[in-house]
């Protein structure tokens, strides 16, 4: 990347902040009480998988598991959900599903000149408990050289990637720290190397000491060289930390769930993860790998993590 750090930082700071959605009432829905009870805070990752056409003609479209999705949700009792692959009716979808929470990461710029193309990407959302957190200050780049500019690519990128970040309070502690939700490219690994530099390099504006959390899909396992960029920029991966250094195995199934070994023999391992930097303990890891009635929610186990702040 050409451009100087201080631009860099410049650039992160000018991006125009995606919007902001307050979640409307429904019934039937969490409650977010559990908040107060405890000094941990329930972190889920999620590739939910875009709403396609494709997936709804042989059954297993957003329609199909919207409902499987939510609910496998919603029993985790999650605090914080750094969700991928969303489009805006899956957007509009978790807003009713989950009146106590705050989505940010959807919308684009409200000057945008590319509406139909940008609004066509689909984002990573941070979804927090009301109840628990305050936000602080929110934003989003573009994993490109231009990272001010919503859809850009660089890098022989096969789509478009970004991170979203909030900066929040917690309520009870009174500690701020940082989440980051992303996806890293599928195809280019000098893209994905590219990205996880880009991540590394804008999380190191902080001090050492502050908490952050990045949540995402990195389509990489823990043997690709973009798991040992982030981490030897110091990060921690939560499962590793929690579980020890050997592979459980991969978190993408393709709506299979075990079938998936079965049919695939040599497989990517976990490419799913939440790492943390700064004062946080891990507590505890785990993949999610529930079903409602044969309905995967996606073609990802989802992820989870316990931590706490130290």
């Amino acid at each position: 990347m050409k451009s100087t750090r201080r631009n860099f930082v410049k650039g992160i700071g000018i991006v125009a902040s995606a919007s902001l959605w307050p979640l409307k009432s429904t019934a039937n829905l969490l409650s977010g009480e559990h908040a107060f009870a405890t000094n941990t805070h329930k972190i889920l990752g999620c590739n939910i998988r875009v709403a396609l056409p494709e997936d709804d003609a042989v059954g297993r479209g957003w329609k199909a598991r919207k409902d499987s999705c939510i609910k496998v949700i919603q029993a985790q009792k999650p605090d914080i959900i750094g969700l991928q692959e969303v489009l805006r009716i899956q957007a509009e979808d978790f807003q009713k599903a989950m009146p106590d929470y705050f989505a940010f990461g959807f919308d684009g710029p409200e000057m945008d000149v590319n509406k139909e193309t940008y609004n066509g990407i689909a984002k990573n959302l941070v979804i927090f408990s009301k109840k628990k957190y305050a936000m602080v200050s929110a934003g989003c780049y573009w994993l490109s050289e231009t990272p001010e500019i919503g859809g850009s690519l660089a890098w022989n990128t096969a789509r478009a990637r970004h991170v979203n970040w909030v900066r929040l309070l917690d309520k009870k502690s009174g500690k701020e720290f940082r989440v980051l939700a992303t996806h890293l490219d599928h195809k280019a690994q000098e893209a994905r190397n590219k990205q996880g530099e880009m991540i590394v390099r804008e999380s190191a504006q902080y001090t050492a000491d502050f908490p952050q959390i990045l949540i995402g899909d990195f389509n990489v396992d823990m043997k690709n060289p973009v798991f040992k960029i982030i981490t030897n920029g110091g990060w921690s991966e939560s499962y590793l930390t929690a579980n020890g250094p050997n592979e459980p195995g991969p978190t993408f199934h393709n709506f299979l769930g075990p079938e998936y070994l079965k049919t695939k023999g040599t497989q990517t391992g976990k490419i799913d993860f939440i790492f943390t930097k700064g004062k946080i303990k891990t507590e505890s890891a785990s993949i999610i790998y529930d079903q409602i009635n044969g309905i995967y929610p996606s073609d990802h186990y989802f992820v989870s993590s316990n931590i706490s702040f130290i």
